[in-house]
Formats: C-alpha cells, structure tokens, sequence
C-alpha cells in the first residue's frame, strides 16, 4: 500500500524537531486532531463559520508538517469554505476528512517508534 504521508516533509520534520522528540509531536497530533474535528462538528452545528475556519486551519497547518498531504487538502478546503462562510456546502467533506485523518494516523503510529 503506498504511503499517505510524504516522507520528504516527514523527515524534513524529524531532522528539525530531532529524532528523539518525533514521537512526542506525533503523540500530541494524535491527541489534538480528534478534539479539532470535535470542533469543525459543533461550529458546524451551531453555525460559526470562524470557529469552523479556525479549527480547519489548525488541522491543515499539523497534518502539513507531517506530510499527510491528503488531509492537510481536506482540511483547506474546508477552511476555505468557513473563510467564505458557506458552511451549508460542507456535506460530506467532514467524513472525507475524519477517514483521512484515520489513516493519516495508523501510518503515522507506526513511525513513531
């Protein structure tokens, strides 16, 4: 099966962050990310385009610096639909998102040991 994260950024990351400290970055992604779709899902109920903005941003930034390059897109297009304040055209691009996150997150779980 062929990677979903870009092991250019992932070990441009690593080099940076140092070898013994990649696995404490990925445990905090790991931690972070569940709690920002938390909140794209309750902007989106309750209608705030920032908070929604806000929070895709942030997951798009994280999964960025990993290289998971398939979900940072995700989560750009969502930040720019918060950003435009059309959070009715969201549909299924949440789903997209969280099963990308999920696989993101078990290739992820392997490299951090």
């Amino acid at each position: 099966m062929a990677s979903v994260i870009d092991m250019n950024a992932f070990e441009n990351l690593k080099q940076m962050a140092g070898a013994d400290f990649i696995g404490e970055l990925i445990n905090t992604f790991l931690d972070d990310a569940p709690q920002l779709m938390k909140q794209l899902h309750s902007s989106l109920n309750s209608n705030d385009a920032e908070s929604f903005r806000r929070a895709a941003h942030s997951l798009k930034s994280n999964a960025a610096s990993f290289g998971a390059n398939h979900l940072s897109a995700l989560a750009k297009e969502l930040e720019m639909l918060g950003r435009e304040n059309k959070l009715n055209e969201v549909g299924d691009r949440l789903k997209a998102l969280e099963e990308a996150y999920q696989v993101a997150a078990l290739e992820l779980i392997g490299m951090a040991s």
